[in-house]
Parts: C-alpha cells; structure tokens; sequence
C-alpha cells in the first residue's frame, strides 16, 4: 500500500527537518542528510528515530 502523495510532501525528517524522498521498490522514506530510512508499515510512515535503519555508504552518496 503506497503512502498519500500529499501526506509525503508535508513530511520532514524528524532529526534533520530536512526533506524525505519515497523509495517504492523498499517502501521507506529516505532522509540522506541524517542517513537513516524510515518505514512505511500499511501506507502508515513510522518516523521514529529508533524504528529507523541506517543508509549504506552506497545508498548514502
């Protein structure tokens, strides 16, 4: 189930309050500048910090 287009562009990062991008193929929202994705649990983003797993060096450049 894919998030609201709407709900996304009101989201922020919670540790950076920078901009979030949506990766469909992992279901998550991608925050580079803090280096952590956040996921999406049925169409609902979990934006805890704890939730969150930490970007590769690959996924962070």
């Amino acid at each position: 189930m894919e998030p609201d287009r709407k709900l996304l562009q009101l989201l922020v990062c919670p540790v950076t309050r920078m901009p979030l991008t949506y990766d469909r193929e992992r279901n998550e929202l991608v925050s580079k500048a803090a280096g952590l994705a956040y996921p999406i649990r049925g169409g609902v983003p979990i934006m805890l910090e704890g939730e969150a797993r930490e970007l590769s060096e690959a996924e962070r450049a």
